[in-house]
C-alpha cells in the first residue's frame, strides 16, 4: 500500500466496488432484509457518507462500538455507477488547487448533491497515517441514485467484532481485513479533479 498521497483503497472485483456504512440495528435490519437502504429510522434528508476503505470505516465507527454505528454494512455497487457519483463530487471545503475561485466552489456546492473529503487514513489501532482516504457524502438525487444502484448489502458486524477481539487479544499479526487495492476511475480528468 502507498504510504502517502490520496488514494481510493477498496475491496473490488473487475466490475464492482465495496463501500461501507455504519448504522444502528433497526436501519441495518431493514437494509439487510430489503437489500436497500431505508426504513422508518433512515433519513433521506441528511447527508449519508460512504467509505470504500475498511480501516477508515473501523476508525470512524470504533470497530462497531460507537452509538448508532453498531452495525457495519458492506455495500456492493457497480464501478460505473460509483464513477457517476464521483463525477458529481464537490469538495466539502474550498481548495484553490481544484477550483478557480471561491465563488465557483460555492456555486458547485449549491448545485450538486455529492460531497468529497480526503481525511487522514488510520491504522488498525486508530493511529493517524500520512496517507489520505476518501469519504463521499450523498444527499438528494445522488443518495437516491446510490440506493437504486446497490447490487447487494451484507452485514459484516460479526466479522468486525471478531477481528476487533483478535486485534485486542492476539495482536495485529492475526488480524484479518478485506484485501484492498487502489481504485482509479476510467476517466483521467476525473481522477485529477477529485485529487487521486
Amino acid at each position: 500500500m502507498p504510504q502517502t498521497g490520496q488514494h481510493i483503497l477498496a475491496h473490488q472485483t473487475e466490475s464492482q466496488i465495496i463501500v461501507y456504512q455504519a448504522y444502528k440495528a433497526s436501519i441495518a435490519a431493514y437494509s439487510l432484509k430489503n437489500q436497500s437502504l431505508g426504513g422508518p429510522d433512515f433519513s433521506f434528508n441528511r447527508m449519508s457518507w460512504i467509505k470504500p476503505n475498511f480501516l477508515w470505516m473501523m476508525y470512524r465507527c470504533g470497530w462497531a462500538e460507537k452509538e448508532n454505528q453498531e452495525h457495519i454494512l458492506a455495500i456492493s455497487i457497480e464501478k460505473k455507477d460509483f464513477e457517476k457519483i464521483l463525477k458529481q463530487a464537490v469538495y466539502s471545503s474550498f481548495n484553490p488547487k481544484y477550483y478557480e475561485s471561491y465563488e465557483q466552489w460555492k456555486s458547485e456546492l449549491a448545485l450538486k448533491d455529492v460531497r468529497l473529503q480526503w481525511d487522514p487514513d488510520h491504522d488498525p489501532f486508530g493511529n493517524k497515517l500520512e496517507r489520505r482516504a476518501i469519504q463521499i457524502g450523498l444527499k438528494g438525487e445522488a443518495l437516491n441514485y446510490f440506493i437504486e444502484h446497490i447490487k447487494s448489502i451484507e452485514d459484516i458486524t460479526s466479522i468486525v467484532r471478531q477481528q476487533k477481539y483478535t486485534l485486542d487479544n492476539a495482536g495485529i499479526e492475526k488480524l484479518l481485513v478485506p484485501v484492498e487495492t487502489i481504485f482509479r476511475t476510467s476517466d483521467e480528468e476525473l481522477n485529477n479533479r477529485i485529487g487521486i
